[in-house]
């Protein structure tokens, strides 16, 4: 899916549950699915100028599937088949080649990740900046 938004956000969705030590690790699609929630809200508020891609990996995958799988509207979820970075760092990489040339922004804390999305003009912010998003 291509988008003519002027901004994408990538969000690299473990770290980002990973940030706060709430006891997302006994139950990881669940935590997934209240971030999921929680962003699908802020794509209705940005829909007009930002495009969210949220990559789950591992058994946050299941967070879309079930009875229990949020509302995701808009927003774009992609799961990762494998490695949750590579997955980032080619969306990031896909986004920050489109011919409108959107700002990309990649939320994570992960130094080895930043250091394969800079490459493509990303901007990389931690964590704490979409969560703050989230609560305002």
């Amino acid at each position: 899916m291509t988008s003519e938004r002027a901004q994408v956000i990538v969000v690299d969705a473990a770290n980002v549950v990973g940030s706060r030590p709430d006891g997302w690790w006994r139950d990881r699609s669940g935590a997934a699915r209240r971030l999921l929630t929680k962003l699908a809200v802020l794509q209705q508020r940005l829909q007009d100028t930002t495009d969210i891609v949220v990559i789950l990996e591992g058994a946050a995958r299941a967070a879309v599937s079930g009875p229990d799988a949020p509302d995701t509207g808009t927003l774009r979820v992609v799961l990762a088949p494998g490695s949750g970075d590579d997955t980032i760092a080619a969306v990031t990489a896909e986004s920050a080649a489109q011919p409108h040339s959107p700002e990309v922004t990649v939320v994570t804390a992960d130094r080895g990740l930043r250091q394969r999305t800079d490459p493509t003009g990303a901007t990389a912010v931690g964590p704490s900046w979409l969560l703050d998003q989230l609560e305002s």
